[in-house]
C-alpha cells in the first residue's frame, strides 16, 4: 500500500479497509433503535478511518489495524453523541436501573435478580423487561464512555504519545482490570451472553438460537448485564476518584 516513492498510498488504504468499516458499523446496529440509520455510522466511520490514516503516518506502525478499528468506532459512537440520538427520559431509566443494581449489590452481597430489580423501581417484571429493550443502544462498551467528559480516548492518550503520564496509564490500566472483573462477576447466563456476543462475534439472533430464548430477551440481558458492568465501573471510579483527592 505504498506507492513508488515509499510513501502510503491513502486511496488502497481507504479501499481495503472500507470493509471493516461496514462491519463494525453492522456489530453496532444490532444494539441500536431501529431510528439510527447505518449508513450515517458508515459514513462516520469513514471519517474516522481517514482520521486513522493521517495519523498512521506519525507512526503508528503495524498496530495500524487496531489503532483503525478504535478510531473508526470512535467516530461513530461521537456521532451517535452529538445526534442525541437516545432520549433523555431514556438515558434517566437507565440510570435509574445503575443505581438500583449498585443499592441491591451492597445490600445483598451479590448480583440481584430481575424480580428483585423490578421491585426495587417499582415496576412489574414486564414493565422493567421493556425499559430494558427500550434502552438498547444506551449499553456501549468502550473506554470513551468511562473517562471524564472532553477527555481523549485511551488509545489516542497513550498509543500515539511517548511521554505519557505513567500514573494516568496506571488508572487506564485499572479500569481495565476492573472491566474484566465486573464481567466475570456477571451471572452465568449474562456472561454466556457478552462472550458469545464480543469474543464469538456472534449477533443478537446467533445468540438467541444457541442460548434458546429470542432476539429481544438477548437484547434484554445484555442492557442488564451493561448495566451491572457501568455500575460497578462507575462506583468503584468514583471511590478511586475519592481515595485520590483525600490522598
Amino acid at each position: 500500500m505504498y506507492n513508488a516513492a515509499g510513501q502510503i498510498n491513502k486511496d488502497q488504504l481507504v479501499q481495503h479497509f472500507a470493509p471493516l468499516v461496514k462491519r463494525i458499523a453492522y456489530h453496532l446496529m444490532a444494539r441500536l433503535p431501529s431510528s439510527v440509520q447505518v449508513d450515517d455510522l458508515i459514513q462516520n466511520g469513514m471519517m474516522g478511518l481517514l482520521d486513522a490514516i493521517n495519523r498512521f503516518e506519525s507512526g503508528m506502525g503495524a498496530q495500524f489495524e487496531t489503532y483503525a478499528a478504535q478510531r473508526i468506532r470512535g467516530a461513530m459512537l461521537d456521532g451517535l453523541r452529538e445526534n442525541d440520538w437516545l432520549p433523555r427520559s431514556l438515558r434517566r431509566d437507565f440510570r435509574r436501573i445503575e443505581l438500583a443494581i449498585a443499592q441491591l449489590e451492597q445490600e445483598y452481597g451479590r448480583a440481584p435478580g430481575e424480580n428483585e430489580l423490578a421491585s426495587a423501581l417499582d415496576m412489574t417484571l414486564a414493565e422493567y423487561q421493556k425499559m430494558l429493550q427500550d434502552a438498547r443502544g444506551h449499553q456501549l462498551i468502550s473506554f470513551e464512555d468511562m473517562v471524564d467528559d472532553g477527555d481523549e480516548d485511551f488509545l489516542e492518550r497513550h498509543l500515539s504519545d511517548d511521554a505519557s503520564d505513567p500514573s494516568k496509564i496506571l488508572e487506564d490500566e485499572n479500569l481495565r482490570q476492573l472491566l474484566v472483573q465486573s464481567i466475570e462477576l456477571l451471572p452465568e447466563r449474562e456472561k454466556l451472553m457478552m462472550a458469545l456476543y464480543y469474543e464469538q462475534d456472534l449477533n443478537l439472533r446467533e445468540i438467541g438460537d444457541v442460548m434458546g430464548v429470542t432476539e429481544s430477551r438477548v437484547c434484554q440481558l445484555h442492557s442488564q448485564a451493561v448495566a451491572r458492568i457501568r455500575a460497578r465501573i462507575f462506583g468503584e471510579a468514583g471511590l478511586m476518584k475519592k481515595a485520590k483527592r483525600n490522598g
